[in-house]
């Protein structure tokens, strides 16, 4: 029987969305990986203090990841759209909303959903 929370579960799905992606862009090593437990950390308190945000944990784990690794790494995740110009990240839209997506803002089009960066990739969609 699963005795975990709705804030929990909320959690690990954000979690889980935020780790496919680093693993379909090959960046999920281990420094990496705390990042997001860092995030999810944060974010935990956050939703205590603002329940009403626990649709919007996916997105903003995902940006804080991106966030992150900017500050430690480079930019994530490489836009895969343009091939042209200088390499750019994808960024996360809306800023604080449900569905996440990843967007190229300089060719205006969406790319995925968080957590669907794997067939963009070239993972396997399971």
């Amino acid at each position: 029987m699963d005795h975990a929370t709705p804030l929990e579960q909320a959690l690990h799905a954000a979690r889980a969305l935020v780790l496919a992606d680093l693993v379909a862009g090959e960046a999920a090593e281990a420094d990496v990986v705390s990042l997001v437990e860092d995030s999810v950390t944060h974010r935990r308190w956050w939703v205590e203090q603002w329940p009403e945000g626990v649709d919007y944990l996916a997105g903003l784990v995902a940006q804080d990841v991106k966030d992150a690794l900017l500050q430690k790494h480079g930019r994530w995740p490489l836009c895969p759209v343009c091939n042209h110009g200088e390499p750019h990240a994808l960024d996360v839209e809306p800023e604080l909303g449900t569905d996440p997506q990843w967007v190229c803002s300089e060719a205006g089009v969406r790319v995925a959903p968080v957590g669907g960066l794997g067939p963009v990739f070239g993972g396997r969609v399971e």
